[in-house]
């Protein structure tokens, strides 16, 4: 019999290195110490570097908040951090009445907490998208999961520069994802209603509710959004005329169309072309070709799978929205996990899917060629520029074009041999 070398034990002993490290950094104490120090180096880089507590658009919310008392909420800009263009409140007037209880507190005060805060909504914005695809793995295993997602999660574009800027994103992402998991058509409408009022564009998801026939959502939700605009008007009437009067739909006003960091469809297009498209003829072909992909991929989708129809949903809405900052993406945590660990997780197209999505959002392709592009008001950017800031939405439309093509392929299939999410529904 021959003799193990040396050289033969080696390699064993460092696989099961390897293996016992794998084990307790995914164990639930491994992952939560690993949340941990994520959370401590996100603490100390806004506690220690000169920039980590800008919170710019934290400082729009709170400070212009205030001016409803002046009542010139909509004159009002933040320009400390951004001399070249002054950050002006683009949100509907009842965001300003739910922010406005804040500016009595001290902003360092406020700055944490709000880190805090959106870290801990991340958590369970990752939580309930496990939830809703491996709900049959143990509870604690997949506690682990959330914790190692958010970990990471914090570091992708999408989230990192929501931490930066101080932004009110994951909230609404979760408003809308605990509204979908929720089968109480109250608790849905008046979570989608109320994020509605805050911000216009996760009304977007309302569309999930029309496509799954549940009216009296869809009803609740029309109803809460309508009592949001009602209390503007009973409580500053002016202003919240000129809002819904005159600033509605003016997305020059909420910031540089053609900056890379819009990844919508307008903002590609104009970068593309060099000038604005607005909202013209290609705008409407490339919304038209948009609606039909997510159709199709909606329609290719198993009925039961609650979270992959919601982000068809939400990625349409980003796509032909004038103005989707990168931050605004922070649906595609809950995609990255969809693709990992979704009804497709086993496919060589969601695999490559998904290490796209984690090495465009782990790089920040938007934040990287800002330093490059120059003056963000104009539109004219080199060609290279202009193709690789394309990321978000080529990678948007690339998803709905596998998603129709797998639901193709499943199309003869039998019922059994379809992917399915067995999720388990509970009252919630």
């Amino acid at each position: 019999m021959a003799q193990r070398g040396a050289g033969d034990v080696a390699p064993s002993r460092n696989v099961s290195r390897i293996t016992r490290i794998v084990t307790k950094v995914t164990s639930p104490a491994g992952a939560a110490m690993l949340l941990a120090i994520a959370v401590c180096a996100r603490l100390a880089w806004v506690l220690l570097t000169p920039n980590g507590m800008n919170l710019v658009d934290l400082h729009v919310y709170v400070d212009c908040s205030a001016a409803l008392l002046s009542g010139d909420l909509y004159d009002c800009t933040y320009a400390d951090q951004t001399p070249e263009f002054p950050l002006p409140f683009t949100y509907p007037p009842f965001a300003a009445l739910v922010f406005f209880p804040l500016h009595y507190l001290p902003f360092g005060f406020i700055g944490i907490a709000w880190l805090l805060l959106t870290i801990a909504a991340l958590y369970k914005v990752v939580d309930i998208s496990l939830d809703l695809v491996v709900s049959d793995v143990d509870p604690a295993r997949r506690r682990a999961w959330a914790m190692l997602w958010t970990a990471g999660g914090m570091w992708l574009e999408p989230m990192r520069t929501t931490l930066d800027y101080g932004q009110v994103n994951v909230f609404l992402v979760l408003g809308a994802i605990v509204a979908v998991r929720s089968t109480r058509w109250w608790v849905s409408g008046f979570l989608l209603g109320f994020i509605a009022g805050i911000k216009l564009t996760p009304a977007i998801a309302g569309l999930y509710f029309v496509a799954r026939r549940r009216w009296a959502t869809v009803v609740a939700s029309a109803a809460v959004f309508a009592l949001t605009v009602g209390l503007s008007y009973l409580a500053i009437g002016g202003q919240a005329h000129k809002y819904f009067g005159t600033l509605l739909g003016d997305a020059d006003r909420i910031g540089p169309v053609g900056s890379v960091t819009n990844q919508s469809l307008r903002g590609t297009l104009s970068r593309l072309l060099g000038h604005d498209v607005e909202t013209g003829t290609l705008w409407f072909a490339a919304v038209a070709i948009a609606v039909v992909l997510a159709v199709l991929a909606w329609r290719a989708l198993a009925p039961d799978d609650l979270l992959g129809t919601l982000l068809v949903v939400q990625m349409l809405g980003l796509l032909i929205s004038p103005i989707s900052w990168a931050h605004h993406w922070v649906w595609l945590i809950p995609l990255l996990i969809w693709l990992f660990h979704g009804p497709y997780r086993n496919l060589a197209g969601a695999r490559v899917l998904a290490w796209f999505w984690l090495l465009v959002t782990a790089v920040g392709v938007p934040w990287v060629l800002g330093f490059a592009q120059g003056d963000v008001w104009e539109f004219s950017r080199s060609g290279l520029i202009s193709w690789l800031s394309t990321a978000y939405v080529a990678g948007a439309l690339a998803t709905f074009v596998w998603i129709i093509e797998r639901g193709w392929r499943e199309a003869g299939a039998t019922p059994a041999d379809r992917p399915s999410v067995q999720a388990t529904r509970r009252d919630r």
